[in-house]
């Protein structure tokens, strides 16, 4: 949630921070805005809504070479002009810009300034008040900065310009991701290296309660005290190309095509000479040497968590246990006594996640992240990390990631059983070769995902999906998809808890979608089916080869049992995506959510 960018150099800034919003659109945001500075002065343009109504309301006869920008996506305070970033102190000497939430905002008002008018409803504005406060009580601007800084509680990335100083951005961060990118002649910030890959593959990582001084030709990093630190660059394995929609009308549709693709990805990443798994010693040992498994996650990362429960435990034979993040980080459970925390992100920026996994660290405990984003927080801050090598994802409905984290969850699970001495009876490598195949074929069955779409889903306002076993954790994901881009109100139920109460919802022409793909339960969820058929209900099953019967509206090319979520899942994605497009919704970008969750 929310974006920061900055630059400063020699070229004009504006288009490049704007360029740069442009790719944090992903993160979610309802405002956006920019700040530049010359030799006049600060120029602050903000504006409500898309990047493009900020592009339009800048004004670009005005040439600078410094500059800061934001998308904000609302937590204290309604999406307004006013409550838009970049925020400016009284005397407007400061802008400043902030993702985070500072959870004693209040108390810093009652505290510090009482007297002060305020201009917006947010927690931003405390921040950039509280640092002029100080200057004006004789402070340096950096000494400010960080004292202000100490004062804070909670989550912030933090860029300043002082409209003294042509030559220098204040950056600071705690908790929410900033990075700083270093150029010939310029650097610049970012909330993520996809922001500015255009202009700098080489980024300098940002540690919890450090500070930055950002000039043209320089960096330094320092912690709240003022002590320097010292941290070479890395450089970001990212693509520039891959980030552009080509000739895909929407993100989301281009990154359901390119599952199979990732899928071949994974197996080229995790396939040794021999044609064996290829996974870190340490992280085999780690599991090795663990008596449970505890996955941590959010959203869909958690519905890929329940798959990959069922697979460790199945295959591997290692008992497993799927948590949501924000619900661990205040309420955990009772642990093992040598517990392996797995945590599944796509962003691995994850807030709700890395909360748990600073608790569990200052506990002593072990942690392995799975994430797309090698170098992001959780993938830094973790003992190890398998990546999912999916490329970037930019739709804020999660796709090929999801089916990513499954795949890398199955080839842990294959490992880990290998190690054990467990025999397999199947080619992992081979049959997850299959499933891609297998979702070759059903991506190019979109007339025929769009045609059923068009008939169930184009005006109902609600929907309900029902499986057993593993597909019952597909159809959590299905519901997820459908709702959060078409925003009809879906459920995912395992079929046996119909007659439980749900069934009470049940009336005419209600949609209801079955996933049957695994053979022990295949006539129960069909009887299933039928129970609310019987009621009116307007039904669509979607079936494995081997197990359909000739009315079955969507045949799955048929895959081994363990990798059938890969398959069964794309269906419930193209029916979401071509359900958002009927009903005129913008499939990127949902209203109300964001990419990135990057506050609890």
């Amino acid at each position: 949630m929310c974006g920061i960018v900055g630059y400063i150099g020699e070229r004009d800034t504006k288009n490049i921070l704007l360029d740069g919003l442009r790719k944090l659109e992903y993160r979610g945001y309802d405002s956006a805005g920019i700040a530049v500075m010359n030799v006049d002065g600060v120029h602050v343009f903000k504006e409500k809504g898309r990047i493009a109504a900020l592009d339009d309301h800048v004004d670009h006869k005005v040439a600078a070479t410094m500059g800061i920008g934001h998308t904000r996506w609302a937590t204290h305070g309604e999406p307004t002009h006013y409550n838009a970033h970049p925020h400016q102190s009284v005397s407007e000497r400061f802008t400043l810009v902030h993702n985070g939430v500072i959870e004693n905002y209040e108390k810093l008002k009652r505290e510090y300034l009482v007297d002060a008018q305020l201009q917006s409803d947010t927690d931003t504005e405390v921040v950039v008040q509280l640092i002029e406060t100080f200057v004006q009580k004789g402070s340096a601007v950096e000494e400010a900065f960080r004292h202000t800084l100490s004062l804070l509680h909670g989550s912030y990335a933090i860029a300043l310009i002082d409209n003294q100083d042509s030559n220098t951005i204040y950056v600071g961060k705690n908790k929410s991701p900033l990075l700083v990118g270093l150029g010939n002649g310029f650097n610049v910030i970012a909330s993520d290296a996809m922001a500015m890959i255009k202009e700098t593959d080489q980024f300098v990582e940002l540690m919890d309660e450090e500070i930055v001084i950002v000039r043209r030709d320089s960096y330094v990093i320092k912690n709240l005290e003022g002590n320097i630190q010292v941290r070479a660059p890395y450089t970001a394995e990212l693509d520039a190309s891959d980030i552009e929609k080509g000739t895909y009308p929407h993100y989301m549709l281009k990154e359901v095509d390119e599952q199979p693709a990732v899928m071949r990805k994974i197996i080229m990443e995790y396939q040794n000479e021999d044609g064996d798994i290829k996974l870190d010693s340490s992280i085999r040992e780690a599991i090795s040497e663990s008596d449970r498994l505890y996955i941590i996650a959010c959203g869909t990362s958690y519905h890929a968590g329940l798959v990959g429960k069922q697979m460790l435990e199945k295959i591997a034979e290692v008992p497993t246990e799927v948590h949501i993040a924000s619900e661990f980080s205040y309420n955990m459970p009772l642990l093992s006594k040598n517990p392996l925390f797995i945590f599944i992100s796509q962003s691995g920026e994850t807030a709700d996640s890395r909360s748990v996994l600073v608790h569990i660290k200052k506990l002593g405990h072990r942690s392995l992240t799975l994430t797309n984003v090698g170098g992001s927080t959780l993938s830094r801050e973790a003992d190890h990390t398998l990546l999912l090598h999916a490329g970037p994802e930019i739709a804020v409905a999660s796709t090929k990631a999801y089916t990513a984290q499954i795949a890398v969850l199955s080839l842990l699970a294959v490992d880990t059983a290998k190690a054990k001495g467990i025999t397999l009876g199947f080619d992992p490598i081979q049959e997850l070769s299959l499933a891609a195949q297998a979702m070759e074929v059903l991506v190019d069955q979109k007339d025929i995902m769009e045609n059923i779409a068009r008939d169930y889903l184009a005006v109902t306002r609600n929907c309900f999906f029902i499986g057993r076993g593993v597909d019952y954790y597909v159809c959590l994901e299905a519901a997820l998809k459908l709702k959060e881009i078409s925003y009809i109100q879906a459920e995912g139920f395992a079929g046996g808890e119909l007659k439980h109460g749900t069934i009470a919802l049940i009336e005419e022409g209600t949609p209801v979608i079955a996933i049957a793909t695994q053979a022990h339960v295949n006539g129960s969820i069909r009887s299933n089916l039928k129970e609310v058929a019987s009621r009116g209900a307007h039904t669509c099953i979607i079936s494995m080869d081997g197990l359909n019967d000739a009315s079955d509206q969507i045949v799955l090319p048929e895959v081994h049992e363990y990798l059938t979520p890969l398959v069964s899942v794309v269906p419930m994605q193209l029916l979401a995506y071509y359900a958002a497009l009927h009903r005129g919704c913008d499939v990127d970008k949902p209203r109300n959510l964001a990419k990135s969750v990057t506050v609890e």
